[in-house]
């Protein structure tokens, strides 16, 4: 992994911790039998950070991509990357 890539990874490991968080935080909700729709409303929360962290790889991989020198690994092609976006919807 590249240094740029290295970089571009800490902002998506913050996003993915404190998902983790908010996922810990739903699951002593329900523990704790609190209100449906504020165990929801925090899910969506974790939905939403997750979503970024995966974008976020997903803007990251898409940048080395274009960036690529030959001799590297090989640059994802359209549906690849289509593929990607996707799979977060």
């Amino acid at each position: 992994m590249s240094a740029s890539s290295q970089e571009a990874m800490t902002p998506v490991l913050n996003r993915l911790r404190r998902a983790q968080g908010q996922l810990a935080g739903v699951i002593a909700m329900i523990e704790a039998g609190r209100d449906c729709k504020d165990v929801v409303t925090q899910l969506a929360a974790v939905s939403r950070a997750l979503d970024r962290a995966g974008f976020k790889i997903i803007a990251s991989g898409m940048r080395d991509c274009l960036n690529t020198a030959d001799g590297e690994q090989p640059p994802l092609s359209e549906a690849e990357l289509e593929k990607l976006f996707l799979a977060l919807a």
